[in-house]
């Protein structure tokens, strides 16, 4: 059972880096378009459309950022032999949710708990690292 779940960690932290390499190249994009379309000009209709599409791609460069920063976490569990075991409880999160979710730092209990009752609500959880808590 050790040896597949090893081998399972393995083949995570290839997904976690391919999927680590995608996202800084999309934001690198977005931020390059970004600044080609601060660069444009035209009617007021044009600058409408642009702040749409500027707005669309600020929320979308935030939402990989975060993603992002989970892999990175994720990343550095795998080195420090702590990846897939649950920051809320300690217990290990079951293969079916890291499959889901790669980046998962909590167990679904856990996860549960922390959603209904928020970060000042459970003992286990940091007030400063909710940002990380997946």
């Amino acid at each position: 059972m050790a040896r597949s779940r090893d081998e399972f960690i393995s083949k995570m932290k290839e997904i976690l880096l391919r999927r680590r390499d995608a996202l800084r190249k999309a934001l690198a994009g977005d931020l390059s378009l970004l600044k080609e379309l601060e660069q444009t000009s035209g009617d007021v209709v044009d600058f409408a459309l642009d702040s749409v599409q500027d707005e669309l791609s600020s929320q979308l460069a935030e939402v990989e950022s975060r993603e992002l920063a989970s892999i990175d976490t994720a990343l550095e569990q795998i080195k420090a032999g702590k990846y897939g075991e649950c920051e809320g409880c300690s217990a290990t999160i079951p293969i079916a949710r890291l499959q889901a979710l790669p980046y998962a730092t909590l167990c679904i209990k856990c996860q549960r708990e922390l959603e209904e009752l928020g970060p000042d609500g459970v003992s286990w959880a940091q007030t400063d690292d909710t940002q990380a808590v997946n």
